[in-house]
């Protein structure tokens, strides 16, 4: 993978390039889970790459980007993130983050705007971590640094995958090359990043102010940011829109390739389609795997071939999200600021 320099840090990516016939194509950069790397995207990136210039980045000390002695927090995150985007003078992108890449993606959409044409937000969260959760995945870090990845993975991979991934024999193969790939980090980066995410602070107080479109996506099994925090998000950014995905848990892009595929070349082509008439009000879609019937809802399921082309077969759910959470939520949020 390539390197760029970024505030003197090396920064792995990954980038496909203008497509044949695009000399000035759109770009979309994709930003990974906790213990992935860009590779997470690979089937969303051969189903977008004839249209759009796809890049990823690895965060510090995972992927292919060496690790470096600090700078694992967020705001750090975001400021590579943004650098590199300027290093790549792409400005501005379609930005899709899962998990930790969704972290930084809310930061950059809600202090950068100028640097985003849309935002996706993929299996993450806007609150801090879950304090429930922060003592079980420190000390999974400790153990990670002390032992190694292959000591604990049995207690890992029910946090990244959902329950009917894990029991398919079909995904050992997939699961097999996550771990492999994270047993050649280097430990202390793997607790390093860890600790990053577990101690990230909220950015609930910030989205409100996102303006570009953006798509919230969350598998109905996900376990580490479940539906109700895609559901938050959804309720506090303008205009945004849920889709829920079944049969999936934290890792959607790997659990439901085709199906996150499908979500993002509708998405983008609504968030760009001079024509779009955008929603007055969050919405939520149900995009199961299954078959279904057309119920007229604004975004049909379909299936993404590997060369991009789209197939429709369906249509989700339509619901509103119930405007008494989006009141509560809202004013709970502008609770302490100075009247207008």
């Amino acid at each position: 993978m390539p390197i760029a320099e970024i505030g003197g840090v090396p920064i792995a990516y990954s980038d496909t390039g203008n497509p044949p016939g695009h000399e000035d194509p759109q770009a979309i950069v994709f930003g990974h889970g906790l213990l992935f790397g860009g590779w997470m995207f690979g089937p969303q990136i051969e189903a977008l790459r004839g249209r759009y210039r796809c890049i990823t980045i690895d965060w510090r000390g995972q992927g292919e980007t060496p690790p470096t002695a600090g700078g694992y927090d967020m705001d750090t995150l975001a400021a590579d993130a943004a650098g590199l985007i300027h290093h790549l003078g792409v400005a501005p992108v379609h930005w899709v983050g899962l998990s930790m890449g969704g972290f930084v993606g809310q930061r950059l959409a809600a202090r950068q705007p100028d640097l985003l044409r849309s935002l996706t937000l993929l299996d993450t969260s806007a609150r801090q971590e879950d304090p429930a959760k922060i003592g079980e995945y420190k000390r999974l870090a400790l153990a990670v640094r002390l032992f190694g990845f292959r000591a604990i993975q049995t207690l890992v991979e029910p946090h990244m995958f959902g329950p009917a991934f894990r029991s398919d024999p079909a995904s050992g193969p997939v699961i097999r090359e996550w771990s492999g790939r994270l047993r050649r980090l280097r430990r202390t980066a793997v607790h390093a990043a860890v600790l990053g995410v577990a101690d990230r602070a909220s950015v609930l107080d910030e989205i409100p102010a996102i303006t570009v479109p953006t798509l919230v996506a969350v598998g109905a099994d996900d376990q580490a940011t479940p539906p109700d925090r895609a559901r938050e998000i959804t309720a506090l950014i303008p205009e945004a829109r849920l889709e829920i995905i079944d049969t999936c848990g934290h890792t959607s892009t790997i659990e439901q390739p085709d199906v996150v595929a499908t979500l993002l070349a509708r998405f983008l082509h609504q968030a760009t389609s001079s024509n779009e008439n955008p929603p007055t009000a969050p919405e939520e879609h149900r995009a199961d795997v299954g078959s279904s019937t057309n119920t007229g809802s604004p975004v049909p399921r379909s299936s993404v071939s590997p060369q991009g082309r789209e197939e429709i077969t369906g249509a989700g759910e339509n619901q509103t999200l119930d405007s008494a959470t989006r009141t509560r939520l809202t004013a709970r949020h502008n609770r302490g600021r100075p009247a207008q």
